[in-house]
């Protein structure tokens, strides 16, 4: 039956179009329009409704610790920052990670640094050649010796290409930048180490260091001494 009720032709019902003398109104507004424009507007209306009766029947004495404990910064309401909420125990457990890390970072860089240089050293230094030869006469000395010549003739460097030359630049770039964040990582390793120490129980106390000294060593670090303790 339904099939049969499709089959008969039906006329089209088209939407009815803004008036001529109303063309300046834009396009005629549809019932679906006008429901989803009205329920904006009444859930706003309601949102006022509901903050004007909160701002009415406000306590002027209450008060909250967010009042005091936070501040505006450019129009935006931030809570002040918080102090460190860590124990001692934990703050040093957390170091101990931070120094793990650093401390495989600077083994990586290690490794890095000593395969950069072993393919590098090859270029520069010619292999030193400590196998040794045994002549019976002097004419077969300067032949072993011509031999030895020819066969450890390094490659002329003029002779290589410019993208090949370009390579090994970029490469000692690198290996200066590793070494320079080696050390950086190594100091910084040895600066959480004495911080760890100085976190440790026990008397300390820091050394003085003579006039002579302290201009030799403006760039070393503080020295710390431990009043010994017995052991049990």
């Amino acid at each position: 039956m339904s099939s049969l009720r499709n089959a008969i032709p039906r006329r089209a019902h088209k939407e009815r179009a803004q008036p001529e003398a109303r063309k300046k109104f834009g396009l005629l507004e549809k019932h679906k329009d006008y429901v989803v424009r009205a329920r904006a507007y009444h859930i706003k209306e309601a949102t006022i409704a509901k903050l004007k009766e909160k701002a009415a029947f406000r306590n002027p004495d209450e008060f909250y610790f967010k009042m005091i404990n936070s501040r505006t910064v450019g129009g935006i309401h931030r809570p002040k920052p918080e102090d460190n909420k860590y124990t001692e125990e934990e703050l040093l457990l957390l170091k101990n990670k931070d120094m793990g890390y650093i401390l495989q970072s600077v083994q990586s860089e290690k490794k890095k640094i000593e395969k950069l240089s072993s393919t590098l050293h090859e270029l520069d230094n010619k292999p030193q050649n400590k196998h040794v030869y045994f002549a019976e006469d002097r004419e077969e000395a300067k032949e072993i010796q011509s031999r030895i010549g020819q066969s450890s003739n390094m490659p002329d460097l003029d002779n290589i290409p410019s993208r090949i030359k370009k390579k090994i630049a970029s490469s000692y770039r690198e290996l200066e930048e590793r070494k320079q964040r080696l050390q950086k990582l190594e100091k910084l390793y040895a600066d959480m180490a004495l911080q760890k120490e100085l976190k440790k129980p026990g008397r300390k106390r820091k050394l003085k260091l003579h006039e002579d000294e302290e201009t030799d060593n403006q760039t070393s670090r503080p020295v710390y001494k431990w009043r010994a303790q017995r052991k049990r």
